[in-house]
């Protein structure tokens, strides 16, 4: 049994069969934005297209950490990509790659470097990484790719706020 976030902010049991729509965006009023292979950050307006960021949850969480979050998996909408963590240089880093969130969400046990922890706070949400503990995805200035960060609360917005773009069935 799979789990997901309600729009009310509560954990709620459940097989899925589609992903859900959501735009991200920082506490700076920046959202998510792609160009090229690249997830940056930019100002919210109406002349802005935010990329439609797409969420599943783990299908089967027992194997992994308790009590950090519900396990999710991030994608964009078009092209179909998902993020996912990887060892670059001795650092974990942020990654876009092309991918099916379904196809990971349907995989037999969980994909560790396309996981995510997302944990809610009030209205905004953190996503740390399964693969790389402790590190979360984070943004920081306007037109910079979002990245992940071991320092919490300090220089970089690690909470987001998610507007889900249709109401789950």
């Amino acid at each position: 049994m799979a789990c997901f976030l309600g729009d009310d902010g509560e954990v709620y049991s459940s097989a899925m069969d589609r992903p859900r729509p959501v735009v991200v965006s920082d506490l700076s009023q920046q959202v998510w934005l792609l160009q090229g292979q690249t997830l940056v950050v930019v100002p919210r307006s109406n002349n802005v297209g935010p990329v439609t960021v797409t969420i599943m949850p783990c299908k089967y969480p027992e194997s992994l950490e308790k009590g950090k979050g519900v396990p999710i998996y991030l994608g964009i909408k078009q092209p179909e990509m998902c993020l996912y963590c990887e060892d670059i240089g001795g650092k974990p880093a942020l990654q876009l790659k092309n991918q099916k969130i379904l196809d990971l969400y349907n995989h037999a046990e969980p994909v560790k470097p396309f996981l995510f922890y997302h944990e809610t706070t009030g209205r905004t949400s953190t996503f740390e990484s399964v693969a790389f503990p402790g590190w979360f995805i984070a943004s920081s200035e306007t037109n910079q790719p979002i990245f992940l960060t071991s320092e919490l609360g300090n220089m970089y917005n690690t909470a987001f706020q998610l507007d889900f773009k249709e109401k789950q069935q």
